[in-house]
């Protein structure tokens, strides 16, 4: 009785994994059987690459159960060779099969990493479907903000605060940015996750197959509120989503960059919110750091150091910073009130637009694939530099003269 009470006992592991499995069932299998394109792929490089890495893992398993009782010591019939050493066939089997998984797994990596690169244009919408030349995708700027989510639409001047609306089966390019501290974009149904950082501009090609109502959230932790920091998203038809638009244009409401500047403040649980206007230019200040009124562009100061700077005169050229985002950033008070930290003043003239032209990338090139961002022989390019004439001298500047 007591040797079978033992044996019950040990086997109550193995009976709990397997009453759990049909627990599984409830789960959520939105990784592996998502509604996009890009996703799908990406799911299926987790089950190939597990099912490679089983052919080893499930013989090792096995055997070790085969060896540990075939070799027990209450097995007095098997083979006694205290002197056996070495068998060149064993050590074959041993290198070489995880030696061509390996093999196996680097291919598809290559591949994988290339084709799936985010920052590569979309080359198909679904197996099959190659998108056209003349398709435009759907742009959406996003900036991750102390805790929700700005989506920008540039081409439907459009906003909304933690909702995204996508057509189906439209390539979707994605230009993503922060406020303040480095966040994660992840869309599970539609593509890997991808990091949102001040000062700098990611990017995210991606498509939807099926209509429905997806999650989105931050994946990377951020603060207080990083747990509310979660969006809707809603796959739908081209007619629907051009209603959804013609809704939010009409709900009201104009995003400019003092709007921007009280909503970027830190708040948790923030509503769904839409606005149907939006500053042209807006997600470009974000990116390069210039939201506040006369404050230097990134992309300015970068441009003047490139050219060997302002020379003695620049270090003049600054203004009261009022960063502080809980209290005086974008306040109106008189410069003698506010902090003593200082601002490179802006001396460029502001250019068009929000510069969408130099960020977004060229449509995907459907030959043979030659590796992401690399030109094909003989194919050059140069990037041309504006000259110092451009660069005007404001009144916030009195002290730049001459030619730094």
């Amino acid at each position: 009785m007591l040797d079978a009470l033992a044996r019950f006992r040990r086997r109550i592991p193995l009976l709990l994994s397997l009453t759990g499995f049909p627990l599984l069932t409830g789960c959520n299998m939105v990784v592996l059987d998502p509604a996009g394109d890009v996703a799908q792929q990406q799911g299926n490089l987790v089950v190939i690459a597990t099912a490679l890495m089983l052919l080893i893992i499930v013989p090792v398993m096995a055997l070790t159960i085969l060896f540990a009782w075939r070799y027990r010591a209450a097995n007095r019939e098997a083979r006694y060779e205290p002197d056996w050493d070495h068998s060149t066939q064993l050590e074959l089997v041993i290198w070489a099969a995880p030696l061509l998984i390996i093999i196996c797994l680097g291919a598809i990596t290559w591949v994988g990493t290339h084709l799936l690169d985010p920052y590569r244009a979309l080359a198909r919408t679904a197996p099959g479907k190659v998108v056209a030349a003349e398709v435009k995708p759907l742009d959406v700027q996003v900036v991750a903000l102390d805790w929700k989510w700005l989506f920008i639409y540039p081409e439907q001047g459009v906003a909304t605060v933690n909702e995204l609306a996508l057509p189906i089966d439209r390539p979707v390019r994605f230009r993503i940015s922060a406020s303040s501290v480095m966040n994660s974009f992840y869309i599970p149904a539609l593509a890997g996750q991808i990091y949102a950082m001040p000062g700098m501009e990611t990017k995210l090609h991606a498509v939807l197959n099926r209509p429905g109502s997806y999650e989105g959230f931050s994946a990377n932790y951020s603060g207080a509120g990083f747990s509310q920091m979660r969006f809707k998203v809603t796959g739908m038809d081209e007619a629907a989503f051009a209603a959804w638009a013609k809704g939010a244009k009409s709900a009201g409401g104009t995003l400019d960059r003092a709007g921007y500047l009280v909503l970027e403040k830190p708040s948790e649980n923030e509503p769904t919110r839409r606005f149907g206007e939006v500053e042209a230019g807006l997600f470009d200040a974000v990116v390069n750091m210039c939201v506040e009124p006369g404050k230097m562009c990134m992309r300015d100061m970068m441009r003047i150091d490139g050219q060997g700077g302002m020379g003695l005169a620049g270090i003049h050229n600054i203004r009261p910073l009022a960063y502080d985002k809980l209290t005086a950033r974008g306040s109106s008070l008189p410069a003698e009130l506010l902090p003593t930290r200082q601002m490179v003043a802006a001396t460029c003239l502001p250019e068009d637009g929000d510069g969408a032209g130099a960020a977004l990338s060229r449509p995907v090139d459907s030959a043979p694939l030659i590796g992401a961002g690399l030109a094909r022989p003989g194919v050059s390019s140069s990037l041309s530099r504006p000259s110092l004439s451009q660069i005007a001298v404001s009144d916030a500047a009195p002290f730049v003269t001459g030619n730094p």
